[in-house]
């Protein structure tokens, strides 16, 4: 699972999911991506499920490109604990992603290929994505 190596903070406030991506918004590395529509935390395991998917459908034909990182903590309480005594100990880690965010890209296949391979993988996401292509194609 992805996480990260070494945080300057333990915990991190939850913050907001407003507004569209800025950054990443366009497929840069390779020539098709899946792109994101709708706001939300995608965990490490779900990057992780996506990003198998996707490789055993291409076996070694293409190349892959992961653009999101989960590095936001989130931090849960136990079960059936009262309230106050400060906020959970981290359980896992979430990438916030935007409207427009590029999740992952391909290049080395037809479009057919890659549409199906970038659809399985969409699969095992919260959210709903688009297959979009590059701009220069």
């Amino acid at each position: 699972m992805l996480s990260p190596k070494k945080v300057k903070w333990r915990k991190k406030q939850k913050g907001k999911m407003r507004g569209c991506a800025v950054r990443g918004n366009i497929v840069t590395f390779g020539d098709y991506g899946i792109q994101s529509l709708e706001p939300a935390w995608v965990s490490s395991r779900q990057i992780e499920a996506a990003r198998v998917a996707i490789a055993r459908y291409i076996k070694k034909g293409a190349k892959m490109w992961v653009r999101v990182f989960p590095d936001k903590p989130i931090t849960k309480k136990p079960a059936e604990t009262r309230m106050g005594k400060g906020k959970g100990a981290p359980e896992g880690w979430v990438a916030v992603v935007h409207p427009g965010r590029v999740l992952f890209e391909l290049t080395g296949m037809d479009r057919e290929q890659a549409r199906e391979a970038l659809k399985r993988g969409a699969q095992k996401l919260p959210i709903s994505t688009s297959f979009v292509e590059a701009e220069d194609k």
